[in-house]
């Protein structure tokens, strides 16, 4: 999970779906974003970025206990 970019939708007093709408896609995709299963397009995190003020590179940021996929082979 993307722990940054959860946080600061939620100091942002805003929904998955207030983001997704923003950031002009689906609220499905955005979740997957924000849940770590999606990159997301570089448009999408300029976006996000102007939209919290907070650097990109600190919203993409995985957090250590996310668990991949691949983990439960």
């Amino acid at each position: 999970m993307r722990k940054n970019l959860k946080e600061a939708r939620q100091k942002a007093g805003m929904t998955q779906k207030q983001v997704a709408e923003y950031i002009h896609t689906a609220e499905r995709y955005y979740k997957q974003i924000e849940y770590g299963e999606r990159l997301g397009s570089i448009a999408i995190w300029d976006m996000l970025e102007d939209l919290f003020s907070i650097h990109q590179r600190k919203l993409r940021e995985i957090s250590k206990n996310h668990r991949d996929k691949g983990d439960n082979l």
